[in-house]
Order: structure tokens, then C-alpha cells, then sequence
């Protein structure tokens, strides 16, 4: 049989098969409706009741939510307040606590400087009592006689000259007055100085106080649950987190960095060729010496109190939690000394290298023309010394973000069951009348349908010619369309 032949064949069975189909869909018209609209009715309630079931998920998220943020607020507010009030004890016992030292000194001087003004006070000198018999005497008449003028002479001169000695020994205490005087003066600055220090602890003390204020009162809005608590609480969130991711990947830099110092040199210790799941031993020994210096700085930061990972920790006497601060820190010191080996013998491998690669080429005074090689070497052990403690610090940025981290999974979370839910509506939206398919059922079955409507519009016609003939004249419903 010719390919053409076989083609035709092909094409007639499948415009048969099509046909047929056509023709089982129009008969099954009605039914395939209803069973749409069913079908559509059951899906628009489904969806409904998702969105409805992720609305009161997201309802939930977002009360679980808030319960996490105002938890979170309280402990951290309450830290605040604590540590606010010791330090304002701090204050107190260090600006108060000599409070009634400067009190006594202040009395002291004070009493001094009383005592200084007393002293200085002028008082004229009191006048002799023969003073008013030499005057009386002074008055006697002398009627010439040279006896009695030379005995008032005398008493003449005797009076100019106590009235010189009076005014010198008056002028001898004024001089001494004003230098009592002046001997007060360092007495009020010590006065005035001594008050001028009260005044600043008292001024201290009193800003400290306007900030725990501030402090008890956000914690007051956080114990209400007030909105805008917890919207502050968000914000604050969200920033820490965003600060403490930052600051994570730059740690994640320096540990890189010292992974890279101390892989190489771990080789020629453990051997370059070993593996350990595929991985060389090298990068996981040096992997481990830099997780286990994250570990020790974690549990340092703990002992310190300054993070509360583990509150066990904090939660030891104070005499294990010392104890264990100084073991801590010397696993870290001890670390740190093997990567400051490590880095040296690096830089030790790194010059034999470039030795041997010159003496192959035939340069063999090349290698070592270098004298500020001790440059490098030296920086590479401080690095190696310093990083570790530099990762120490990495425990305040983790513990950051692992309790924000709640908080912007929780909004992330109530964000996507929003969408879904939203999503769901205008999906339910759509399907609510089932149109689209009916019109697509429809679609399938145009050629009976067409066939249908002319064979409706023919006979439809011809009744309508009968009827005029007959005189009668056809309904609105009966008018062909």
C-alpha cells in the first residue's frame, strides 16, 4: 500500500475517531455542564477554606510572633534596668560614698574660713584713761610761768607720741586683718571646688535616673503589649539582625583567613595525603582548631555573662564560673600559640619552596636575596596570634541573630501565608462560575453545536413562514433569532 494511501487512511480514522468524540461530547452537553459547575462550586469552597485555614495560620504566627518579641523585649529591658542599676550603685558608692568625708571637710573649712572673718573684723583701738586726766590737766591756765608751760609741753609731746604708737599698732593690725583676709580666699575656692564635685555626682546620678526612667518606661508599654511596642520591637529586630548578619560574614572572612594560614603547615603534621570522607585531613584538623577556638570563645563570653546561650553557665557559682574563665581562657592562649607556629612554619614552607624552585631554574642566589623576608613572618604569627581572639567576639553578633532571626522568620512566614491566602481568593474567584470551562467544553463540541443551531435556525424559519401563512403572527419567544 502506497505511503499516501496509509496517510489518508490515518487521517480519515482520526477524523472519524474525532467526530465520534464530538458527537458523544454534545449528547453528554448537559450532564459534563452540571458536572462543571459541581465540580467548580466544590473547588471554590476548597479554596476558600484554604484561604480562611492560612488567614488563621497567619493570625496565630503573628500572635506567636508578638509573644516572641515582647518576651524577647522584657528579657532585654529587664537586663538593661539591671545593669543600669548597678551601675548607678557603682555611682553611688563611689560619688556618694565620700559624701560624709567632703561633708566634714566642707564643715571644717567653712569653720575656718568663720573663724579667719572673726579675727579679721576692725576694731579700733580703745583710748588710754589717763588720756581724759592729761587733758583736764591740759587745760590748766599757765599764765606765763615758764614751769607750768614746759609741764604742758611735756604732756603735749607725751600725747603726739602715743598717738603715734596707736596708729602704728592700729595700722599693724589692719595689715594683719587683710591677711587673714586673703587667707580666706583659699578657703572658699577649696569651698566652692568641693561643692562644684557634689554638684557633679548629683548631676550624674540624675541623668542616670532620666535614662532608667526611660528605660522602665518602655518596659511598662512592653508588659501593656502596646502596639507601638511591639512595632518598635520589630524595627529594632530586624536592624540587629541585618547588623549581626554583617557582622557574621565578615567573621566568616577572618576564619577563612585563618583557615588559610594554618591548612598548609597541618599537612605536613597529619599528612597531605590522607582523607576523611573525601576531604583532605589537613583542612579538617585546621577546620577543627577553628571551630574548637569558636567553641572556647562562646563558652569565655558565657563565663563573662555577657551572652546567655547556655544559660547553665551563668547560672554556675561564682567560684566554678572564674575557674572556668580562666581555663577557657588558656585553652585559647594555648591556640593561639600553635597558630602562631603554624603560620611561622608556613612561611618556613612558603621560603623552601621558593629555594627549590630556584635552584631548579639555576638561581640559586636569587632565593635568598631577600632580608625583609622577617616581615611577612612576623606578620603572619600576629595574625595567627590575634585572630583567635578575634573570633571570640564572633558570640555577641551570634546570639544577636539567632533571637532575631525568630522574629524575621515569623514576619517572612505571616508575609507568605498572606500571599498564599490572597493567592487562593482570586484563584477561587476565578473558578466561582466555572465559565472559562463550560466555554472550553464547548470548545471542543463546536461542530455539533454549529450543526445544531443551523438545523434549529432552518426549522425555526420555516415555522415562522407556516404561521404567516395561517395569519398568525409569531411571539417574541417564538421569533427566530
Amino acid at each position: 500500500m502506497p505511503f499516501s494511501t496509509q496517510l489518508t487512511n490515518a487521517t480519515l480514522t482520526w477524523l472519524v475517531l474525532i467526530a465520534g468524540l464530538s458527537v458523544v461530547l454534545y449528547f453528554a452537553r448537559e450532564p459534563a455542564h452540571q458536572a462543571i459547575l459541581t465540580f467548580t462550586r466544590l473547588l471554590y469552597r476548597a479554596l476558600r477554606v484554604a484561604a480562611a485555614s492560612l488567614m488563621n495560620g497567619e493570625d496565630v504566627l503573628r500572635q506567636r510572633n508578638r509573644e516572641v518579641l515582647l518576651a524577647a523585649g522584657r528579657d532585654a529591658a529587664e537586663r538593661m534596668i539591671e545593669r543600669e542599676f548597678e551601675r548607678i550603685d557603682g555611682a553611688v558608692r563611689r560619688d556618694l560614698g565620700t559624701a560624709p568625708a567632703l561633708h566634714r571637710k566642707m564643715n571644717d573649712t567653712f569653720n575656718e574660713v568663720v573663724e579667719d572673718y572673726s579675727q579679721s573684723a576692725d576694731v579700733p583701738p580703745n583710748p588710754p584713761g589717763w588720756v581724759e586726766a592729761v587733758d583736764a590737766v591740759a587745760r590748766i591756765p599757765s599764765n606765763g610761768d615758764p614751769v607750768v608751760t614746759a609741764i604742758l609741753q611735756g604732756v603735749h609731746d607725751t600725747l603726739v607720741e602715743e598717738r603715734d604708737k596707736a596708729i602704728k599698732a592700729y595700722r599693724e593690725a589692719s595689715k594683719e586683718r587683710h591677711k587673714r583676709l586673703q587667707g580666706i580666699v583659699p578657703g572658699l575656692r577649696s569651698l566652692l571646688r568641693l561643692l562644684g564635685t557634689l554638684d557633679k555626682n548629683i548631676k550624674n546620678l540624675t541623668r542616670r535616673t532620666e535614662v532608667i526612667d526611660r528605660q522602665i518606661e518602655e518596659y511598662e508599654g512592653i508588659l501593656k503589649q502596646e502596639d507601638s511596642a511591639v512595632r518598635q520591637l520589630s524595627s529594632s529586630s530586624l536592624i540587629q539582625f541585618f547588623v549581626s548578619a554583617f557582622v557574621l560574614t565578615i567573621a566568616v572572612g577572618g576564619a577563612a583567613i585563618n583557615f588559610h594560614l594554618i591548612a598548609r603547615p597541618m599537612s605536613e603534621m597529619v599528612g597531605g595525603n590522607s582523607l576523611i570522607g573525601g576531604v583532605k585531613t589537613a583542612d579538617v584538623a585546621a577546620l577543627v582548631i577553628i571551630l574548637v577556638e569558636i567553641s572556647m570563645g562562646l563558652f569565655l563570653m558565657e563565663s563573662l555573662r555577657i551572652t546567655r546561650l547556655f544559660p547553665v553557665i551563668g547560672a554556675l557559682p561564682d567560684v566554678m564560673r572564674q575557674r572556668m574563665i580562666w581555663v577557657t581562657f588558656g585553652i585559647l592562649f594555648m591556640l593561639a600559640s600553635v597558630e602562631a607556629g603554624l603560620s611561622y612554619m608556613r612561611e618556613i614552607l612558603l621560603q623552601d619552596e621558593l629555594a627549590t624552585t630556584a635552584l631548579l631554574r639555576g638561581e640559586a642566589g636569587a632565593a635568598f636575596g631577600n632580608d625583609f623576608v622577617w616581615i611577612t613572618t612576623a606578620a603572619q604569627m600576629g595574625m595567627g596570634f590575634v585572630l583567635p581572639f578575634a573570633l571570640v567576639f564572633v558570640a555577641i553578633p551570634l546570639e544577636t541573630f539567632i533571637q532575631s532571626l525568630r522574629t524575621v522568620l515569623g514576619i517572612l512566614g505571616m508575609g507568605l501565608l498572606r500571599v498564599g491566602a490572597a493567592s487562593l481568593r482570586l484563584l477561587a474567584g476565578a473558578v466561582r462560575h466555572g465559565g472559562m470551562l463550560i466555554e472550553f467544553y464547548d470548545l471542543l463540541i463546536f461542530a455539533p453545536l454549529w450543526f445544531d443551531r443551523q438545523v434549529r435556525a432552518h426549522f425555526g424559519g420555516q415555522r415562522h413562514t407556516n404561521e404567516i401563512r395561517q395569519g398568525e403572527a409569531p411571539t417574541i419567544r417564538e421569533m427566530p433569532s
